[in-house]
């Protein structure tokens, strides 16, 4: 497997300018826990995360007071860091920047050790310069738990045709998935997702156990988890 075989294509970006209220809506309306940050011409910059926008004047969860003699060992370079993190409202100063890429081709097994490596939890893959998916632990575990061990680890022309049909069947509904959340291995669909309710993951049970050439239909849906208010 490759990256754009598990890469989720429905990418949601941030940009340099966009506030830390933004980002941090965006990231809970999504259910995602990090973005990329790309500037005017689509070209990636950085990212932004759950972990940058933890310590927040705002909601009380700054750095934790250090005793005096801490702060007067501290740098004036930390100190002046830390206040940025917790007080600037843009994401341009909380973005990492330097990111880790992967290209289309590059094959799982290397994403998964970039993932440890750098301590990440995902990786956008890089074509031409513009951001065209990203990977991420959930990715992977996906696609490890759609696998039915056998003698043929490689997915049929006849799984690649369901995948089509689920894909087709819940076009234009307003509860359908993306492709990168319907993995098929030997005629048993399994379907990955945030949902808001079981009618709703019926529904999408249902379609897929209509395409022609289904087996089984495995749903490991979930619902969104609550936030606090900001």
């Amino acid at each position: 497997m490759r990256a754009i075989d598990v890469m989720t294509t429905s990418v949601t970006f941030a940009h340099p300018d966009t506030t830390v209220q933004e980002a941090a809506r965006t990231l809970a309306d999504n259910h995602i826990s990090g973005m990329p940050v790309v500037d005017e011409k689509g070209e990636l910059v950085g990212m932004i995360t759950e972990g940058d926008l933890l310590h927040r004047a705002e909601i009380g969860t700054g750095v934790a007071k250090r005793a005096w003699w801490l702060d007067f060992l501290a740098s004036t370079r930390e100190l002046a860091s830390e206040y940025v993190r917790e007080h600037s409202h843009k994401v341009s100063d909380l973005m990492t920047t330097g990111v880790v890429v992967v290209s289309e081709d590059t094959p799982v097994g290397e994403i998964a050790e970039l993932l440890e490596r750098h301590r990440i939890k995902r990786v956008p893959v890089v074509k031409d310069g513009r951001v065209t998916g990203v990977v991420s632990r959930a990715n992977l575990i996906r696609a490890l738990a759609s696998i039915v061990t056998g003698p043929d680890a490689s997915a049929s022309t006849d799984d690649q045709s369901i995948r089509d049909g689920v894909v087709a069947a819940l076009k234009n509904t307003r509860w359908s998935l993306p492709r990168e959340s319907i993995l098929v291995k030997d005629g048993v669909v399994h379907l990955w997702g945030v949902v808001t309710s079981d009618e709703e993951s019926n529904a999408i049970r249902v379609a897929a156990e209509n395409v022609p050439g289904v087996k089984e239909v495995n749903s490991h849906m979930e619902y969104p988890v609550a936030l606090p208010a900001m």
